[in-house]
């Protein structure tokens, strides 16, 4: 099993200041390269303190001028708020200045509110088709001259400048559906998923439309499976209390969001009460203890292990949670020190 690096500039209040932000962000980005990750994954979100990301290639060329080896991958960009030739051209971009290292990573969107502001009137549930038309225009502008009359862009002919340095750019999808799922086997695409707080179930349920995927498609093509998860290693009382009093937080802030509660002020969204919520029981520090990827590291170890047996090639440890600094930094330490030797 291999493992990558999610990891966002967040802000849970304005107490913190963006350049401390900023400069914890990388030093988790270069302990990650230290300690024997694959890839890092920057994001694509707008307006919003939790996540700020507005422009994932900015990030990356950043994290790539501050790295040696380590992949940079695009964790997701949405298809909806792009015109394909400016995509193409930045992801291409990219890959020139860092060497070759781009993971191009594609997705339908996850908030409305962001739809709301970046492509006003489409609905959310509506952008797996724009990511459905962009991802081929992009490969083929990679490739060279491509005119393009879709249902969402149209232009005359075009290329990418400037063209990748890879001859074949490895393109993620973050998939859910089975539509997704089948989408991705098509296009002959790797596949990202995230569970969410939901317990192991849901990643076999994963598996299986990974699984139904590639038969359906029946191309050949053996896809690279990553699963993430929000990840807490520690080894003290109170740095598990830290990570569940920060996960509570953010899962406030998000089931906002993914309702499109629209209570949001200056980029923060207001936590909203868990215990109120359907489902609720997911969100009891007993359930996330279990479901995600928390705990002492042999405990961790045990858990990768039951993902690793499943099926999962790469594991993305979702750093991101609203976690006291010092306390993330303890976490990926024990992560890089003790838990992944235990798969080499």
């Amino acid at each position: 099993m291999k493992f990558q690096l999610a990891v966002n500039l967040e802000r849970i209040d304005d107490s913190v200041d963006m350049r401390e932000v900023a400069k914890h962000t990388l030093d988790m980005v270069q302990m990650a390269e230290g300690g024997g990750f694959n890839i890092v994954w920057a994001a694509e979100h707008h307006a919003l303190e939790m996540t700020i990301a507005p422009n994932p290639f900015q990030i990356l060329t950043w994290w790539a001028k501050e790295t040696n080896n380590l992949r940079l991958g695009t964790a997701v960009v949405n298809a909806a708020y792009w015109h394909p030739i400016n995509l193409a051209g930045e992801a291409a971009f990219l890959d020139l200045i860092s060497g070759g290292r781009l993971e191009f990573g594609i997705g339908s969107g996850a908030y409305q509110r962001e739809f709301d502001r970046m492509h006003p009137g489409l609905k959310q549930t509506e952008g797996w088709r724009y990511m459905q038309e962009m991802l081929p225009v992009v490969r083929a502008l990679w490739q060279g001259d491509v005119a393009h009359n879709g249902e969402f862009w149209q232009f005359p002919s075009a290329t990418s400048c400037p063209k990748p340095l890879q001859s074949e750019v490895p393109v993620w999808v973050a998939a859910r559906s089975p539509i997704t799922y089948d989408y991705a086997l098509r296009e002959k695409c790797h596949v990202m998923c995230w569970p969410l707080t939901r317990g192991f179930e849901e990643a076999e349920l994963y598996k299986k439309l990974l699984d139904a995927a590639v038969e359906k498609a029946d191309n050949g093509f053996r896809p690279t499976f990553a699963m993430m998860r929000h990840a807490a290693v520690y080894d003290n009382q109170a740095d598990k209390d830290e990570a569940i009093r920060a996960i509570q937080t953010v899962l406030g802030q998000f089931e906002n969001l993914f309702r499109n509660m629209d209570d949001v002020h200056n980029g923060f969204p207001k936590k909203i009460p868990l215990d109120e919520l359907q489902g609720r029981e997911q969100f009891q520090p007993d359930m996330l203890e279990e479901n995600l990827l928390f705990g002492s590291p042999d405990t961790v170890i045990q858990k990768l292990k039951r993902y690793e047996a499943l099926g999962v090639d790469e594991f993305i440890y979702y750093a991101s949670m609203g976690m006291d600094m010092a306390a993330q930094k303890r976490s990926m330490k024990l992560f890089c020190d003790e838990v992944i030797p235990a798969f080499r």
